[in-house]
C-alpha cells in the first residue's frame, strides 16, 4: 500500500528557509496564538511541557517570553537550554514544531518592552517583580504542516477526493527555518 504522499497528485512538500521560512513561522505562530513550551527533551523519555504565549517574534525569528526565575521551566533550562515549541492553528492545518536553544536574562529593557499589565497575575509585584526573567528562544530547526490555499479549498478538495476515491489533499509540509 502506498503512503498518502505517494497517492497525492499535487506537489505537497516544500522546505522553507530565510525570509520565506521566517514568514511561515510568524504566520503559523500568530494563527495559533499560544504554544506548548517543552523542556527536558531526552530521547525515549517524557518531556516537560506547559502552555505559553510568545510575547514577541523578532526580525530574526527568535521568540521572546517572560517567565519566573523560580519556575520549573527556568530550572530545567538552566540544566539544559534546549527546548521545543509546538503550535496548532486549527484541527486541520497550521501546525508547527520548532526546536532550538533558550537564553535566560533579566534584561530590564526587554522586560519593559514585553510587559503587559495582565502579567501581574503571575508577577504580583508588577513590572519590577524581581522574579521576572526573559526567555529568548532561538530556533535551529523546525517542521510545518499547512494548507496551500486555505481551509475552504482544502475542504472542497477532500470532498471531491472522497467522491472520486482519490487523494485530493491541499496540504503542504516541509522543513522550516528562519
Amino acid at each position: 500500500m502506498d503512503s498518502i504522499n505517494k497517492n497525492q497528485k499535487e506537489h505537497n512538500f516544500k522546505n522553507l528557509a530565510g525570509q520565506e521560512g521566517l514568514d511561515k513561522i510568524r504566520e503559523l505562530a500568530k494563527e495559533s496564538g499560544s504554544c506548548f513550551f517543552c523542556t527536558g527533551i531526552v530521547t525515549g523519555q517524557p518531556f516537560d511541557t506547559r502552555p505559553m504565549v510568545p510575547e514577541q517574534i523578532d526580525d530574526n525569528g527568535n521568540f521572546w517570553f517572560l517567565s519566573a526565575d523560580d519556575s520549573h521551566k527556568n530550572q530545567e533550562l538552566e540544566i539544559d537550554p534546549s527546548a521545543q515549541l509546538l503550535f496548532q492553528g486549527s484541527s486541520y492545518s497550521g501546525f508547527l514544531t520548532l526546536y532550538g536553544w533558550v537564553t535566560i536574562s533579566k534584561d530590564k529593557q526587554k522586560i519593559k518592552e514585553l510587559w503587559d499589565p495582565t502579567m501581574k497575575n503571575w508577577f504580583t509585584e508588577g513590572i519590577d517583580d524581581p522574579r521576572i526573567t526573559v526567555l529568548e528562544f532561538t530556533p535551529t530547526q523546525g517542521y510545518y504542516w499547512d494548507t496551500k490555499h486555505g481551509m475552504a479549498i482544502a475542504a472542497v478538495k477532500r470532498v471531491i477526493g472522497a467522491i472520486k476515491g482519490e487523494t485530493y489533499d491541499d496540504s503542504i509540509e516541509g522543513n522550516v527555518a528562519p
